[in-house]
């Protein structure tokens, strides 16, 4: 298992935090009062845990194939259906979400390989991400990725109630690998792909997704 890039320096900031908040309450506060000590203690520990599995990549071995729509993250299918997709396609499209809660894995990957023919940000709410208009209001990027055979599939990160930041590491233009590292949200966020219509869905409402291994969907 590693961190997120980012993760280290937060790791070691919260750390650092954490020390001086303990070290302060004991000499200031709780010097007497050993019970309430441990308790901070205890607290601190369970945050601290909680920032580094947050920020944890663990290390798996990946689905790549080029017929595969892989899952760009760890977390629940919240959304099956058919839909109109009206910022690119304009068309119908099966629409597949992945809701991630604080506890999940938070990296996304690159679904498919091929070339970044779209990207978009847009600021915007911070609507509970479960909630039906986090897709158009929240704020979020667009990524359209296109096989060397002309298919496309849009991924769409959108931040959440308690995710405040989105980061992404593609541009239009780019050239990306099939689960390779192309972003991440913070504290529970939403996925959503736009599929064709003839795509094979291969998960169920309420399964359970890894990113970068579980098989989203087959494309003809």
């Amino acid at each position: 298992m590693r961190l997120h890039r980012e993760g280290t320096t937060i790791m070691l900031t919260t750390a650092l935090v954490l020390l001086g908040l303990n070290l302060s309450a004991y000499y200031f506060l709780f010097r007497e009062n050993t019970t309430a000590m441990w308790l901070l203690g205890l607290v601190s520990l369970v945050l601290f845990v909680l920032i580094v599995q947050f920020f944890r990549i663990p290390k798996r071995t990946h689905t790549l194939d080029e017929k595969l729509v892989i899952a760009p993250a760890d977390g629940t299918v919240v959304v099956i259906e058919e839909t109109v997709e009206s910022e690119y396609f304009k068309d119908k499209r099966r629409q597949v979400s992945i809701f991630m809660s604080p506890l999940n894995v938070h990296v996304n990957r690159n679904p498919l390989s091929g070339i970044v023919s779209y990207f978009r940000y847009y600021p915007g709410k911070y609507l509970v991400a479960w909630h039906p208009k986090s897709s158009t209001d929240n704020e979020r990027t667009t990524v359209v990725i296109k096989q060397e055979n002309g298919i496309e599939v849009l991924m769409r990160q959108i931040a959440g109630a308690l995710a405040r930041r989105i980061i992404w590491y593609v541009n239009e233009g780019d050239t990306v690998k099939q689960t390779e590292e192309m972003g991440f949200i913070k504290f529970g966020s939403r996925v959503d792909l736009y599929l064709p219509l003839d795509a094979k869905i291969n998960v169920t409402m309420g399964q359970k997704t890894k990113g970068g291994v579980t098989v989203v969907a087959e494309l003809k």
